[in-house]
């Protein structure tokens, strides 16, 4: 019979499989990035301590709410700002409450569509986002590994925005944008 240390390093091991890295390390990054302690992150993550507790153990695996996946992302993307030097120190906690504040809900527009300039965070985290919304990280893994060999450059994109870091990403993206 499985001891409870078991299921959770299975638990980590899934979460690596779904999130690329188990959540106990995105949450560790997160808490140092922003000077926030368990109980803080939950608030602004919007779920229960007990909860945030049990995916940073593993023994939860899955977030189900898409409203704490895109305040995940929204952390994540803003770890990178500060990490990059183009998010000031002084305007972390108001980021911190835009996040807490955010629903998660998609919305539609009415007006027309105007095209304008993306900075290149905007669209790396986009593309993040949407490679993130229709598969898991062990998907898209898998999916790269498949094209590895006919499709070397899309099974690396694939790599760099569905599953790795946001500097790669964001390296790649400087790369390439002028062939957009």
């Amino acid at each position: 019979m499985p001891t409870e240390e078991n299921r959770a390093e299975v638990g980590r091991e899934q979460q690596k499989q779904a999130y690329g890295e188990p959540l106990s390390e995105v949450f560790s990054r997160f808490r140092e990035a922003f000077g926030l302690n368990q109980s803080e992150l939950a608030l602004v993550l919007g779920i229960s301590a007990p909860m945030l507790s049990q995916l940073n153990s593993g023994q939860r695996v899955k977030i189900g709410n898409p409203a704490v996946m895109q305040r995940l992302q929204r952390l994540e993307d803003l770890v990178g700002q500060i990490q990059s030097g183009t998010l000031p120190s002084d305007q972390v906690p108001a980021k911190l409450e835009e996040v807490k504040a955010s629903t998660g809900r998609l919305t539609r527009s009415t007006t027309a569509v105007v095209p304008v300039e993306a900075d290149d965070e905007s669209v790396v985290a986009g593309m993040r986002n949407l490679l993130r919304a229709v598969a898991s990280g062990q998907e898209i893994r898998t999916a790269a590994d498949a094209l590895e060999s006919d499709h070397p450059g899309l099974a690396q994109v694939l790599r760099l925005y569905g599953t790795g870091p946001l500097e790669p990403a964001r390296e790649h993206y400087g790369a390439h944008k002028e062939l957009f």
